[in-house]
């Protein structure tokens, strides 16, 4: 598993650049925050049809897990994903980031 525990602010989360097995790492370090790179996800998560993010979102909040992804202008997403993206960011539970530092900002500051 590709993953670092990054200290902040009296805070703690995990940042990881492959999606094999997040929650664990979570776990094993004791913090419920999470910075997964877009990289990290399959093809699958992107296609809304597959129900595929829908599923992992829900686990996240399922273990109270604050999940922060970084996704680069340069992968391609459809219109409905980006939908989905824009309704997601207004919850406190999953949000979708273009940088480190603002996923970073926002991970250090939700409850």
């Amino acid at each position: 598993m590709n993953y670092r525990v990054i200290e902040k602010d009296s805070k703690k989360y995990i940042e990881c650049t492959s999606a094999e097995a997040p929650l664990t790492a979570c776990f094993e370090n004791n913090t419920h925050l999470l910075m997964l790179h877009a990289e990290a996800l399959s093809d699958d998560f992107f296609k809304l049809k597959t129900g595929l993010a829908g599923q992992v979102l829900q686990k996240f909040i399922n273990y109270q897990v604050k999940v922060a992804v970084i996704l680069t202008s340069e992968l391609k997403i459809s219109e409905k994903f980006k939908e989905f993206l824009n309704e997601s960011n207004k919850g406190n539970d999953f949000r979708v980031y273009g940088n480190i530092d603002e996923a970073e900002s926002w991970l250090l500051t939700v409850k």
